[in-house]
């Protein structure tokens, strides 16, 4: 036999598209050819398979051999292609048998010596190869990410030569079987460490239960920080289709992120737009995917260059980011939960006419134009963090933990899915009609609001929304007079 052909998997964006790898030994003079858009790292995969094939104890044949990567019009890049190339060599050259790499897949790199490295994006490869039907050998540091997709077949070597002792029969490898621990459900942080706040917790609250995005305006040390980083704390737990494509969107970027938690995001304010939204030659996702499911939290906000802040834009309400390149479009997802946290003016102490503030009233402006209006007006809570008086820091009386307050968060989040199978964050103006119906009262505090605070539709529809979450967290299916004024006071502010 002097052709063989394995089934191996490539990365585009957070897809995993099939590729074969043909190989052909024929007469004439030793070369190896590689051909089909292979980029540097495919390219110098030849050194290492051939150190790898003779450290294992087999023949690299003295001819000439042909690579094919098809399909030929898609780049090939990183060292996943290593073993599919090694293994399609030895069948080739009749070391291996054939006819026994049917329903298998192979990835992964190899070292010198022949021992299998990991590899990114593991857990997109074991989907789609599972979809397929296939069965994947695969790096043992891998198959423990792997084994997390349920009813999948894993089989983890260390060596070349041991998958070619699975293949010959000599040494079959089991299936991996994964220590299947609980999904960890402790957070770093808990609510219970924040003192007072009483307001600010409240919209931390409706924030989690609705989806809303938030904006905490405050002067420095008022906890603004550490009430955004209990947000995911009080959010419901992942499901577990949620669970694999958080974890599946950490695998492609090779990050680690505690499985069955819902992702935390704190870019600094120094992160460029391509660090926030994803991009690069072969696009890999930025923060704002990295935060799916998850929050997303940009500390001092005026601090970003404006031209970053405004990419967020348009992934706020369309909840994906399509990255366009020269040859292809790649589509992240980016369904994050915006938490944002600023200082009134530039020394920070702008507010309740505090002493401290040397700011000029043109300066105080300048920072908070900073930020502009088509951005604030996609943001749904506004809120003012006040300083903490002596008597809050000193209460010891305990306060509501994370615990606590998800479970009422949990209740409107299911109260929502029974309703309009989404979160009222994502209901559009024709579901607010069927979902948010006001009484008479409702709509005359509603007309007053729209002429005084100058709402514009986008505003009067979020102030809808968080409406509706405020009656789910107190169980009325109505939304009353009392939850449209709360709602309108995290408005107002804005000015």
């Amino acid at each position: 036999m002097s052709f063989a052909k394995i089934y191996t998997r490539g990365l585009l964006g957070l897809h995993a598209p099939l590729i074969e790898v043909e190989v052909h030994v024929s007469q004439g003079l030793p070369s190896l050819t590689i051909v089909g858009l292979p980029e540097a790292a495919v390219r110098e995969s030849k050194d290492r398979v051939r150190s790898a094939i003779i450290n294992s104890g087999f023949q690299f044949p003295t001819k000439r051999l042909t690579i094919n990567l098809a399909p030929a019009d898609l780049p090939k890049d990183g060292s996943r292609l290593d073993l599919p190339i090694a293994l399609g060599i030895l069948i080739a050259s009749g070391q291996i048998p054939e006819n026994i790499t049917d329903n298998l897949e192979f990835i992964g790199e190899l070292a010198l010596d022949g021992q299998l490295r990991p590899i990114t994006g593991i857990l997109s490869i074991a989907i789609a190869c599972q979809q397929l039907g296939h069965q994947l050998i695969l790096p043992e540091q891998n198959a423990e990410q792997a084994s997390q997709l349920p009813h999948f077949e894993v089989f983890a070597a260390k060596h070349l030569k041991d998958v070619c002792d699975h293949l010959s029969n000599q040494q079959p490898i089991q299936q991996y079987q994964a220590s299947h621990s609980a999904a960890p459900d402790q957070y770093k942080f808990d609510l219970a460490d924040v003192k007072g706040q009483l307001r600010p917790r409240r919209a931390l609250e409706i924030a989690a239960a609705g989806g809303h995005s938030l904006l905490f305006k405050g002067p420095p040390g008022t906890g603004k920080t550490l009430l955004a980083s209990r947000l995911a704390s009080i959010l419901p737990p992942l499901d577990s289709q949620e669970n694999l494509e958080v974890a599946s969107i950490y695998s492609v970027s090779n990050t680690s992120h505690p499985f069955g938690q819902r992702p935390f995001r704190a870019p600094h304010h120094t992160a460029s737009a391509i660090a926030l939204v994803g991009g690069g030659s072969h696009p890999k996702p930025g923060e704002i995917t990295l935060a799916h499911l998850g929050v997303l939290f940009l500390d001092e906000l005026p601090e970003f260059d404006r031209k970053v802040l405004e990419v967020l834009r348009q992934p706020l309400e369309s909840k994906e980011i399509v990255i366009s390149r020269a040859s292809r479009q790649i589509t992240f997802p980016a369904n994050f939960q915006l938490i944002a946290a600023m200082n009134p003016c530039p020394c920070g102490y702008a507010f309740n006419q505090d002493i401290r503030c040397q700011c000029s009233a043109d300066a105080i402006k300048r920072y908070q134009n900073r930020i502009s209006g088509p951005l604030l007006d996609r943001i749904d809570l506004h809120l003012d963090v006040p300083p903490l008086q002596a008597h809050e820091l000193q209460d010891t009386a305990p306060v509501e933990s994370s615990q606590t307050v998800r479970e009422r968060v949990i209740q409107a989040y299911n109260f929502q899915i029974h309703r309009q199978q989404c979160l009222n964050h994502a209901l559009s103006p024709k579901q607010l009609e069927q979902f948010a119906p006001l009484d008479m009262q409702a709509q005359k505090i509603m007309e007053m609001a729209q002429q005084r605070l100058n709402l514009s539709a986008r505003a009067y529809h979020r102030v809808l929304r968080v409406a509706r979450s405020i009656a789910d967290l107190s169980q009325h299916s109505e939304i009353q007079s009392q939850h449209l004024t709360e709602a309108l006071s995290y408005r107002a502010q804005q000015g």
